[in-house]
């Protein structure tokens, strides 16, 4: 696979609107890896298809605090989010070396697709 160059802050490719994925297929199940690589080589614990310069609707999102796991979703939704908010201490690849205090939901419901097509929903 493949460790991918991370678009930075001032790349208009950020700004553009992403596709939803029709199908899940060989090409975007490599995608979904070397996105996954590419975040784990940069000790990152999230990246988005946009990020890597492919405007499609696919994340990576590491779920655990040792870096054991991870989660692809395509064409990710979020369903609901809880009122209460928590407020916490990002980075983000595409911003190197700037960590911000974020306030985000304390819970939210997500549904897409995982690399083999199949629909999931989750609370985190």
């Amino acid at each position: 696979m493949a460790i991918l160059e991370i678009k930075k802050f001032n790349d208009p490719v950020l700004r553009e609107k992403c596709k939803k994925v029709r199908k899940v297929d060989k090409k975007i199940k490599k995608l979904v890896v070397n996105i996954a690589q590419t975040m784990k080589k940069n000790q990152g614990v999230g990246l988005a298809a946009p990020q890597v310069g492919v405007l499609k609707r696919a994340i990576i999102v590491q779920t655990d605090l040792r870096g054991l796991r991870i989660l692809g979703l395509i064409n990710p939704k979020i369903l609901k989010k809880s009122k209460e908010t928590e407020v916490g201490e990002e980075g983000c690849l595409s911003f190197p070396n700037i960590f911000l205090k974020i306030k985000r939901a304390k819970e939210i419901e997500i549904e897409g697709l995982n690399i083999n097509g199949e629909k999931i929903k989750m609370k985190a």
